[in-house]
């Protein structure tokens, strides 16, 4: 199959535009962990807040678009695991686990792997699309941070959705923006090559 007709197939995403190998999938999974890994360090403090504003969650939602539910969640699985381990990689270059936005981290695994998903069905192909598919991500890295910072600190679920999700929503906003713009693009540009 050409690299044209990889490109409009239904079930494909961009990663698969590349040449099928072993080493593209592995190349593909530390690539997407590093890149995420990096993206964290770019963290601005929000007054009030325990959970910085980061790269971390863009990368994480692109990664799972453009890789795949399963090479999305190996991705983000490997960022959690190096993390963990020791690596000061995750936002404000903390490791470890012991720390208030750790749910974050885990939220972008299920995020990835979900987002990944929709792309294989095309949720990333058109603004209309992508932006329902970046919207769903973030609700769902939402939907484990939040909850997590609230026991993690002892807040009440209310005054952890003000400090850990309402700050965030402009940049989100943003974010989506970007996506709904530099995804549908990119297949664009794909096909016409083809």
């Amino acid at each position: 199959m050409s690299t044209a007709a990889a490109a409009t197939r239904t079930g494909a995403v961009l990663a698969d535009l590349l040449p099928a190998t072993r080493t593209r999938d592995i190349a593909l999974v530390v690539g997407g962990a590093v890149l995420t890994g990096v993206a964290a360090q770019i963290a601005v403090p929000v007054p009030g807040s325990p959970v910085p504003v980061t790269g971390q969650t863009f990368a994480a939602l692109l990664v799972g678009t453009a890789l795949g539910a399963r090479r999305g969640f190996l991705s983000l699985a490997l960022y959690a695991v190096v993390g963990m381990a020791g690596m000061p990689w995750f936002a404000e270059g903390r490791s470890g686990l012991g720390f208030a936005s750790f749910g974050y981290v885990l939220g972008m695994l299920l995020a990835a792997t979900v987002v990944g998903a929709l792309a294989r069905r095309g949720g990333d192909r058109s603004v209309p699309r992508t932006a329902g598919t970046m919207v769903l991500g973030s609700a769902l890295i939402y939907a484990v941070g939040v909850p997590y910072l609230a026991l993690y600190t002892g807040m009440s679920l209310s005054a952890a959705v003000s400090a850990g999700l309402v700050p965030f929503l402009l940049g989100d906003a943003l974010k989506a923006a970007l996506a709904m713009g530099a995804l549908p693009a990119a297949w664009k540009l794909a096909g016409r090559r083809g």
